[in-house]
Order: structure tokens, then C-alpha cells, then sequence
């Protein structure tokens, strides 16, 4: 992705707690901005879930909705 020039990711996923959690963490670790869709992900455990978006989150990039996501996508490719 560097090579490509690509800065910005937007992640989302079906385990927020492990999968979505440990990407955004590599991801941040990378230095890559990070954005988290966070309608367009869930965990098999609320509390897991809640930890991650409460706590977690915050520290690594910036949350929206997916619809935000598009939103800003098409703004930026007119």
C-alpha cells in the first residue's frame, strides 16, 4: 500500500474486539490515518465491542458511519 502512495485506510469487519481491533493497530503502527466505520462492524461480545469503540478506537484514528464514509468519497471524486 506505501508504494502506492495509499495513506488512508477505512476498516470494518464482522470480530470489532479482535480482527478490527489488531488491524487498526497495525495500521496506526504503520503510520497509515485510520478511519473506523463503526456501523459496519460487530463482535459476539457487546462488551468486547463497546471496550473497543469506547477505549480503544479513540486512541488509533477517527470513527464514522459508513454512509459517512461514502459520503466523503464522494465528495472527493466528484
Amino acid at each position: 500500500l506505501k508504494a502506492l502512495g495509499v495513506t488512508q485506510i477505512v476498516l470494518a469487519g464482522i470480530a470489532t474486539s479482535i480482527g478490527v481491533e489488531s488491524t487498526a493497530r497495525e495500521a496506526f503502527a504503520l503510520g497509515y490515518n485510520v478511519t473506523l466505520a463503526i456501523d459496519a462492524m460487530t463482535d459476539m461480545s457487546r462488551e468486547a465491542h463497546d471496550n473497543s469503540l469506547e477505549r480503544i478506537f479513540p486512541r488509533l484514528g477517527e470513527a464514522c458511519t459508513s454512509q459517512q464514509v461514502i459520503d466523503l468519497l464522494q465528495t472527493a471524486h466528484g
